[in-house]
C-alpha cells in the first residue's frame, strides 16, 4: 500500500477540513501520514464530524491550543502552514512516503510571517534545490503548465526567454510521460493578440516563443504553435492537443477553472518527489463553516496514488 503525507495547509483556511473530508473519501486506499497540529486537527474534527482515531499525525508545535485564527491572514498560521511543508519534503526526500499532497496555503498569511516564499511551487522548488520545475495544472480534459507562475502581469514579457520556454516545454513533454502519455502533443499559447499578428500586436512570438519552440522540436519534442489563446483552449478541450503551455499564470488557469473548478488538480513539475495539490485557494469566505468542498483535495489523492503505482509498475 502507498504511503501520501498530507499537509493540512493554513490553519485558518479550508486545508484542515477538506483534508479530514479528502480522507475519509479515500479511506481504504493508502495509509496517510497526516502534517499538521493536533489542536487544529481536533477542531477540524469536531466541526465535520469525522472520527480521527488512528489517524497518523506529525505534528511541528506551532500551533499548542485552539485559540488559533480562524478565517482571516494571520502570522502564526503563515509560520504553521510552511512548517507543514518543510516536514512533509523531510519524509519525501528520506524515502518514507511515496508522494506529497499540500493542502491551500495563503501568500497573505506567508507574508505576515515574514516569508519570502509566494506559494507552494516556489517554497517546494528551493527547499530540494530544484532549478527546473513549473506548475501544471489538471482539470477535466484540460492540462496547463505554466513558464511564468505568481508574477505581476506588467512583469511577464520581461520573463519571457528563449531558455525559460524551451526548458517549459521539456517539462511539459516530461509532465505527459509521467502521465502515461507517451507521445504527448504539446500546444504553445501566443502571448500577444491574434499571436502578435506579424509583429503588429507584438514581437514576442517571433521573437522568443517560435526561436524555443524550433530549439524544443530539435530534440524531438511534438511541440507546435504558438497558437492564439482565445480559440487554443477550445481545441485543447476536444481532444487536439495534449498539454498547453501557458505563458503566464491566468492565461492557463481561467479556462481550466472554468471547465473544472471543483476538481483542478495542482503538479508540481521537476521536484525528485511527486506533489500534488488541489486547484483552489484557503476560501477564507467559508472556513470553517463546514462548508468547503473536498473533491479538489480527493481528486489530488487519487492522482497522486495513480502515478506512484504506474512509476512502480515501470520499475521507476
Amino acid at each position: 500500500m502507498k504511503t501520501l503525507a498530507i499537509t493540512i495547509g493554513d490553519p485558518a483556511g479550508i486545508g484542515p477540513e477538506i483534508t479530514l473530508k479528502a480522507i475519509q473519501g479515500m479511506k481504504g486506499t493508502c495509509r496517510f501520514i497526516v502534517i499538521g497540529d493536533g489542536p487544529v486537527i481536533t477542531e477540524a474534527a469536531r466541526l465535520t464530524g469525522i472520527e480521527t482515531t488512528g489517524l497518523e499525525v506529525i505534528e511541528t508545535g506551532y500551533i499548542r491550543d485552539s485559540s488559533f485564527k480562524r478565517a482571516e491572514a494571520d502570522a502564526d498560521c503563515g509560520k504553521a502552514s510552511a512548517s507543514y511543508i518543510k516536514k512533509a519534503v523531510e519524509l519525501a526526500q528520506a524515502g518514507i512516503v511515496d508522494a506529497l499532497v499540500t493542502a491551500p496555503i495563503n501568500k497573505e498569511a506567508l507574508h505576515l510571517a515574514g516569508l519570502r516564499w509566494h506559494g507552494h511551487t516556489e517554497m517546494l522548488a528551493e527547499l530540494t534545490d530544484t532549478r527546473d520545475y513549473a506548475m501544471m495544472l489538471c482539470g477535466g480534459p484540460l492540462r496547463v503548465i505554466l513558464v511564468t507562475i505568481h508574477v505581476p502581469l506588467s512583469k511577464v514579457p520581461s520573463l519571457l526567454t528563449i531558455e525559460a520556454i524551451e526548458r517549459t516545454i521539456g517539462l511539459a513533454h516530461k509532465a505527459c510521460v509521467m502521465l502515461n502519455i507517451e507521445r504527448p502533443k504539446i500546444a504553445l499559447a501566443a502571448l500577444n493578440p491574434h499571436a502578435g499578428e506579424g509583429g503588429l500586436f507584438g514581437n514576442e512570438e517571433r521573437g522568443i516563443i517560435i526561436p524555443a519552440l524550433q530549439r524544443a522540436r530539435s530534440r524531438g519534442i511534438l511541440a507546435s504553435g504558438p497558437y492564439p489563446a482565445d480559440t487554443l483552449f477550445h481545441q485543447a478541450y476536444r481532444g487536439d492537443f495534449d498539454i498547453v503551455v501557458c505563458m503566464y499564470h491566468d492565461q492557463g488557469l481561467i479556462p481550466l477553472k472554468m471547465v473544472s473548478f471543483d476538481k483542478g488538480v495542482n503538479v508540481t513539475v521537476g521536484l525528485p518527489f511527486l506533489r500534488t495539490s488541489p486547484d483552489h485557494g484557503t476560501a477564507y469566505d467559508i472556513a470553517w463553516k463546514n462548508k468547503a468542498n473536498p473533491s479538489s483535495m480527493i481528486e489530488a489523492i487519487r492522482l497522486a496514488l495513480e502515478v506512484t503505482k504506474s512509476r512502480e509498475t515501470k520499475g521507476q
